[in-house]
């Protein structure tokens, strides 16, 4: 209940932000008008700026309908076919992520991070806690390619590689889940990479296996085996919650069900450092030459327009079956 209230407060105080900001910039266009010489165009563009970042963002959280969109994330990345190039890729977007929640003000939580052998991460998982992180987050589900010219080539030639991105909110409890422990398998070993002695030498990583559907997920980033398995039973219930939600709605467009091969063809986002410099989202059209912003963390604008893109959708799905109601009567 407390939790529900503080969601309506900070929609109220998200218009109320608007509203204000939009009360300041009628009155500075009033001034601006009396005292034309003392109130310029540029002191009206800076205000008409700023409400119209806090409008945006009003908008782009009012598109978040979805009974999950105020969860929190998790955020697994995983490199494609590709050796080393991939383990560095996937780690470029993992500091690219946390770059972008810090900026967002959320908090964030490396449950799981295992570092690939020569460069690179072979798997990173992040659970990201603030309002609405799971409406936001989902936008990157979905493969990410990258071309440059590889600094791991003596030949400096251009390489492509390819690293994946799933999201999943994190729930609590629900009666849909039954979650036996019968039905896992739970290994220790010694965790891997940075970390001291106690985390290599003891057995404190943790890895567990839901044996009726397979999903694997580990957690080693804690000194603690029991934090370990406490933060891996999180990532094991949205990933168990999330198959739900897809064998419920059915769709292929989910989230489990758009894993394809992390490969040509299948890229919602590609990153080219040469020949040029663009960054552009396959899915919705957005782009940027700015790449070294987007990889510090400046993902706003394609998270808009992916949600923007979602709006659309549904509103046209609605028009469409209005009309097919029509027709029934």
């Amino acid at each position: 209940m407390l939790r529900q209230i503080a969601d309506h407060k900070s929609w109220v105080q998200a218009y109320r932000k608007v509203e204000s900001a939009l009360g300041d910039l009628d009155a500075l266009r009033e001034l601006a008008q009396e005292s034309p010489d003392e109130f310029g165009e540029n002191d009206l563009d800076n205000e008409a700026k700023k409400f119209a970042v806090l409008f945006d963002d009003l908008e782009t959280r009012a598109m978040l309908k979805d009974s999950n969109d105020s969860r929190s994330a998790i955020i697994h990345i995983h490199p494609g076919a590709g050796g080393t190039e991939s383990s560095d890729w996937a780690e470029m977007l993992f500091r690219m992520y946390m770059r972008w929640t810090e900026q967002r003000g959320w908090k964030t939580d490396v449950l799981d991070l295992e570092p690939a052998e020569e460069a690179g991460i072979k798997s990173a998982v992040i659970e990201v806690s603030g309002e609405f992180a799971y409406g936001y987050c989902k936008a990157e589900t979905g493969v990410h390619r990258l071309v440059r010219i590889s600094p791991f080539d003596s030949n400096a030639r251009r390489h492509t590689s390819f690293a994946s991105v799933f999201v999943y909110p994190e729930v609590e409890e629900v009666p849909e889940i039954e979650v036996r422990p019968e039905d896992l398998r739970i290994d220790t070993f010694r965790a891997s990479g940075a970390g001291g002695q106690h985390v290599n030498r003891t057995e404190s990583a943790i890895r567990i296996t839901h044996l009726p559907t397979n999903i694997v997920v580990t957690c080693q980033t804690d000194r603690s085996q029991h934090r370990n398995k406490d933060s891996a039973m999180k990532v094991l219930y949205a990933r168990l919650y999330q198959r739900y939600l897809d064998e419920e709605r059915a769709k292929n467009t989910t989230i489990e069900n758009s894993k394809t091969e992390i490969a040509w063809g299948h890229q919602i986002r590609s990153y080219v450092f040469q020949p040029y410099q663009m960054v552009k989202d396959h899915r919705t059209g957005a782009e940027t030459s700015n790449i070294q912003k987007v990889m510090d963390g400046d993902l706003d604008e394609f998270v808009r327009a992916f949600l923007l893109l979602g709006a659309q959708g549904k509103f046209a799905r609605s028009r469409q079956q209005a009309s097919n109601d029509d027709d029934d009567l």
